[in-house]
This record gives C-alpha cells, sequence and structure tokens, in this order.
C-alpha cells in the first residue's frame, strides 16, 4: 500500500473474530481514514478481510502479535513508513482460560493470561504510543471484571489490595509488582487469603478464572497512568480510556452473552473515534466506560449493571 501523506490511520488487535472484528467492520463504514484488521495468525486475518470485503468495506491487513515483541516493531517500522504515525488504537487482543483443575495448570493459565492480557499489552502500547499522532485516541478492552470491586478476596486484605490499585500516582512499576504478587500468591494457593479473588461459584453462568480478572484490572488500573503521562505528553489531546464492552456472544465467552459483537464494539469505536477535545466539547480522559458509554467509577462503582 503506497503511503498516503496526511491519511488518518485505526488499528484493532486481534481482530479476526468477535469484539475485534466487529470494531473493524464499524471503523469502516464510520472512520475517514484507513483502518488496519490486524491478527496473530495471517491466514485468519486475511480470510477476515476477504468477508469483510464482501461487505462493501475495505480493511487493511497487517500481522500483529502481541505475544511477539518483534512483531509489534515490525508493525510499528511499517505504520511509520507507510503513513508516518497512528491516529486510533483498538487494544482488543486477548485470552481467557477455561476451567484449570490441576494446580499446575492453574498457575500456567494465570501466568500466561497475566502476561499476554496485561504486560504484552504493556509492552504493545510502549512500542506504539510514540508514533501516535496529536489528538490520537487509545482504547483498551477490560472487561465487568476489570472494574476494582472485583478484587474481593478475604478483608482486610482486599482493601489493602484496592487501595495500592487505586493509589492516584500508582507507577507501572508499582503495577506490575502488583501483578507479581498476584501470580506468587496463586502458587503458593493462598490468594484469597492475601485479598486476590476467588471466582469459584460466584455466578452459575460464569467459570472460575481468577487471572482473567486480575489481568483486566490491572488494564483498568494501567489506563489510569497511560492518561497521566498523555497529560504530560507535549503532542496535543491524546486520550486512552478503556471499555466494558458487555457480556458478548464470542468465543471468549463460549458462546454465551446477551450481546451481538456489533453491539459490544459499539463503546470501543465511540471511544476510539471522539472528536478533538474542547472546552465546548470535553471528551473522557483515563476513563472506566461500561458498554452504554456511561462512565463509571472504578475506585467506588456502583457499576450500572451485573453485565
Amino acid at each position: 500500500m503506497e503511503a498516503k501523506t496526511g491519511t488518518r490511520v485505526a488499528v484493532v488487535t486481534g481482530a479476526n473474530k468477535g469484539i475485534g472484528y466487529a470494531a473493524v467492520m464499524e471503523l469502516c463504514a464510520k472512520f475517514d481514514g484507513i483502518v488496519y484488521l490486524t491478527s496473530r495468525d495471517e491466514t485468519r486475518g486475511r480470510k477476515a478481510v476477504e468477508e469483510l470485503e464482501k461487505m462493501g468495506l475495505r480493511p487493511a491487513y497487517h500481522q500483529l502479535d502481541i505475544d511477539d515483541e518483534s512483531s509489534v516493531v515490525k508493525f510499528r517500522d511499517f505504520l511509520v513508513e507507510t503513513h508516518g504515525g497512528l491516529d486510533v488504537l483498538i487494544n482488543n487482543a486477548a485470552i481467557i482460560f477455561p476451567m484449570m483443575t490441576p494446580a499446575e495448570s492453574f498457575v500456567e493459565s494465570i501466568r500466561k493470561t497475566i502476561d499476554t492480557n496485561f504486560y504484552h499489552t504493556m509492552r504493545a502500547c510502549k512500542i506504539l504510543f510514540p508514533i501516535l499522532r496529536p489528538h490520537a485516541r487509545v482504547v483498551h478492552l477490560t472487561s465487568d471484571d476489570g472494574h476494582l470491586l472485583r478484587i474481593s478476596g478475604r478483608e482486610p486484605e482486599a482493601s489493602v489490595l484496592r487501595s495500592k490499585f487505586a493509589a492516584p500516582d500508582l507507577t507501572e512499576q508499582e503495577l506490575c509488582q502488583l501483578m507479581e504478587d498476584f501470580i506468587d500468591a496463586a502458587k503458593k494457593g493462598d490468594y484469597f487469603e492475601r485479598g486476590w479473588p476467588n471466582s469459584v461459584g460466584e455466578r452459575e453462568d460464569t467459570w472460575p478464572n481468577e487471572g482473567y480478572i486480575v489481568s483486566k484490572v490491572g488494564i483498568s488500573a494501567l489506563t489510569r497512568i497511560h492518561q497521566r503521562q498523555f497529560d504530560q505528553d507535549p503532542r496535543e489531546d491524546l486520550a486512552v480510556n478503556c471499555v466494558h464492552p458487555g457480556y458478548v456472544i464470542t468465543d471468549a465467552t463460549f458462546q454465551k452473552g446477551e450481546k451481538t459483537i456489533q453491539e459490544g464494539a459499539e463503546a470501543a469505536c465511540w471511544l476510539a473515534m471522539l472528536p478533538p477535545s474542547s472546552p465546548e466539547n470535553v471528551v473522557p480522559k483515563g476513563a472506566y466506560v461500561w458498554h452504554d458509554k456511561q462512565l463509571v467509577d472504578w475506585v467506588n462503582g456502583p457499576t450500572p449493571s451485573i453485565y
């Protein structure tokens, strides 16, 4: 693809299916610029592009595996060489494991989930954020599980953990240490006693996945850190928000849910296409956003609904 001077560029990670795919669909219809569908598996990604082309949409494609640092660097270099920068980034790529019963598998699933959903998302941001242009919009996909009140282990330990996550001056290093503290607690089997969530039996229609909860709480907390960094950035009007897409029917929910993928992508795309901020138009920044576009108090709640 030839470079297009002045053309705006949007990227959606993990977009060959599910919410990411629907986000590309909506952006292709409404975003004034080029939309990149990215995926870890190139064959699946190009097949998704073909499906969208049959609908009359024109997404671009590039391979991107956030678990592979070299893949992210290669994509960054491509964007710089081809377009000179990036205007919209929707961080959708994530994993979730079904219930693991053996202790080793349980800890392994937690490690992998935290790595992809938190650490590798954070690393991708470090690589891609320097090429964001003024007025860029970043959206992190979180979850209702990503609300701070989901840190719901034994008290008062859970309260101490929540206060650490909610600290207004929390650093990336301190946030990473919280992730490691959880992994250590999972290995020792005393995570609930140390304040971390135990999701077993919480709701009949969900599955135990403490690693997913903590990874998404981490992403929600990272959003606040990223916005503080953006507020100090010389580039004008950078905004990052995180969004709970709702209980969406996808592979990640084992095809259970209440919303279509199109409905699940609505709030993320709304945040991605927020207009430039002005005194007359104050856009959300560093916010935790519900699927109906409500801004929710991430620290104290309440959340608008169970999902």
